[in-house]
């Protein structure tokens, strides 16, 4: 190898170029780095990398080409060691080999844009479990694919799907990477990605990606003590070598003080919105990041350096990729997290909101209908961060609230049967505030045709509930078109403001009203009866004169023949003498019901 062959573009990993592939990686410690694959017949002297000043190596092999496989060989002593390529965008398999790849994807004609947040319907989707075709396979990308028009006829329009880096086997959640910047190789590698993103903007959807940046592995990891050097018993050139790189998932933390790691991390992040058009990030547990323990209060365990790398990376994100979201999962319910950087905040978009799922969860659960706590769940409603009501995700299952001995909401809310009265009815009130209160909204697989198996990487989701549960179905796919204002007359519920006007604890009714910008009066009116209970001649307050129309009624027969039917089609406001509103409605509503209301657009 000459030193004209080693001068080539910029760049990591493997990269093709008109006189061969330039190979790229950082290794400070080794005393000689070699690549070695199909294309020297695996000699692990053949083609030795030249070195820098900064601890990089680097060269160009004339005779490699796309699809050959290859991995580099380090020397540090009497080390000799090979390592998959950390920027390989293909690999065989978490213990295989790096594969050239070649970034020539056709994406003529993918002028996507994400809806506007306050538009936003989240579906939370596991690759290797949500469509499996193949008896005892995980299911892959295209596999998916081919659920999109049912999507589509659903009314999300945005997909976040779980981790689809390379990780052990063929079977897992996602974070436990091996390789972040390669694909999942049993879901189809690289190519089956871009086919799922541009299939999916092709059917109206968004592709948000969870990443994985609060610590690697710990399994199949050849990051792992990279090029021999480590200290403390810890991870070499890619981790902390101390106390800082203690997780619960093992001692694997990137070392977010190192440059060479923070441009790793930065590099990641912006490829997966450049080359594969993804349309926002969601970050797993940010909170292990920015603090050794996960505790928000913990200063003395503060990662300084991770809230700075979070700074730098949304910043990247909105300079290059502007439109694009960035989600972080803190779950520590601190404002500072959607705040700008030039406040000191870190920049996300939003976060998932542990404010929301719990009280509502819990107010959902409890057996007694006296110890539901209406002011939990008026909270839950209210919070807003920023005074902004899109800061936030909000949900009453995700992957982490349905698994590891936590059931689906069905299950939970009745035990061994959740495809009773009760179950339906009470997990219905949960999707009402789910679609209503402000945020944006996110279900998870299944969820919408009441899916009781709690989560895991082996169990495929049942489709056979999708035929089963049609009025659940039914019922949500309405709230989704009434939360995105299908029809224009539910616009309050795509506004930054809402008011909780209404809370009897006795009776257990709670009602809100949303707007935006053009007042209450033209709002939206939620009410909710979390009691086993009918009430007619119930009068709740409206922000209104005039003819307010029942848009939604859960207890409607169109949904289940077997249920009350209670309800009224329209209900005329008349002035109140006191109240937190001007006007009330005098309203019909069943158990375990919940009605939405508003008046025609003038």
């Amino acid at each position: 190898m000459s030193k004209k062959q080693s001068i080539a573009p910029d760049g990591m990993g493997a990269i093709i170029h008109k006189n061969g592939v330039h190979f790229r990686v950082w290794a400070p410690n080794a005393e000689a780095v070699y690549v070695t694959g199909g294309f020297n017949k695996w000699s692990e002297t053949a083609d030795p990398l030249e070195r820098d000043e900064n601890g990089y190596w680097a060269g160009t092999v004339a005779k490699a080409k796309a699809n050959d496989e290859y991995k580099y060989v380090i020397v540090n002593g009497e080390q000799k060691l090979q390592r998959i390529d950390p920027y390989a965008r293909q690999v065989t398999n978490s213990v295989g080999n790096s594969i050239i790849y070649a970034n020539n994807y056709d994406w003529e004609g993918d002028n996507f844009q994400i809806a506007p947040w306050h538009e936003l319907i989240i579906y939370e989707m596991h690759i290797g479990t949500f469509n499996s075709m193949k008896r005892n396979k995980p299911g892959n990308l295209r596999d998916a694919i081919s659920r999109f028009p049912y999507l589509q006829k659903l009314g999300v329009n945005t997909v976040e799907i779980m981790p689809i880096t390379e990780f052990p086997g063929g079977r897992s959640w996602g974070y436990n990477p091996s390789s972040i910047f390669a694909v999942e190789s049993d879901y189809g590698g690289p190519d089956a990605l871009k086919d799922f993103v541009k299939a999916a903007h092709q059917h109206g959807l968004a592709v948000i990606l969870d990443v994985v940046y609060n610590h690697m592995g710990p399994s199949d990891l050849d990051l792992w003590r990279f090029d021999g050097w480590y200290e403390n018993e810890g991870g070499g050139i890619y981790f902390y070598n101390d106390g800082r790189a203690t997780t619960p998932w093992g001692a694997t933390r990137p070392d977010y003080g190192r440059s060479e790691v923070r441009q790793y991390l930065r590099d990641n992040a912006l490829m997966w919105l450049d080359e594969y058009h993804i349309d926002g990030l969601r970050w797993d547990s940010t909170i292990y990041m920015r603090n050794v323990i996960g505790q928000d209060n913990a200063k003395a365990s503060d990662i300084p350096e991770a809230w700075a790398l979070m700074q730098w990376i949304n910043e990247e994100i909105k300079a290059h990729f502007p439109g694009r979201i960035s989600i972080a999962e803190d779950l520590q319910q601190n404002p500072w997290l959607t705040k700008p950087t030039s406040e000191g905040g870190a920049a996300f978009d939003a976060q998932w909101d542990s404010a929301f799922v719990h009280p509502v969860r819990t107010a959902l659960i409890t057996d007694d209908d006296a110890f539901r706590d209406l002011d939990a769940v008026a909270g839950a409603i209210a919070t807003i961060y920023n005074g902004d009501a899109f800061d936030r995700v909000i949900y009453t299952e995700s992957h982490d609230e349905v698994a590891n001995g936590r059931a689906r909401l069905p299950e939970d809310i009745n035990p061994g049967d959740a495809g009773s009265w009760f179950a339906q009815k009470r997990s219905v009130l949960g999707a009402v505030l789910v679609f209503t209160a402000p945020g944006i909204p996110m279900i998870f697989q299944g969820q919408e045709f009441l899916e009781d198996e709690w989560f895991r990487d082996d169990a495929p989701l049942d489709w056979a509930k999708q035929k089963e549960f049609t009025g659940i179905l039914r019922i949500y796919r309405d709230l989704i078109h009434l939360r995105r204002n299908h029809d224009d007359n539910t616009r309050g519920l795509c506004g930054h403001f809402v008011q909780v006007h209404h809370i009897d604890q006795e009776r257990k009714v709670i009602a809100f009203v949303r707007w935006d910008d053009k007042g209450n009066e033209h709002g939206t009116v939620v009410i909710v009866n979390m009691a086993d209970a009918t009430y007619q001649d119930y009068a709740v307050g409206l922000p209104a004169e005039g003819v307010w129309h029942t848009r939604f009624n859960s207890d409607g027969a169109v949904y289940n023949l077997n249920w009350g039917n209670e309800g009224v089609a329209a209900v005329e406001a008349q002035p109140a003498k006191d109240g937190a509103l001007p006007f009330y409605g005098v309203i019909e509503i069943g158990p375990y019901s919940a009605l939405i209301l508003s008046r025609d657009p003038a």
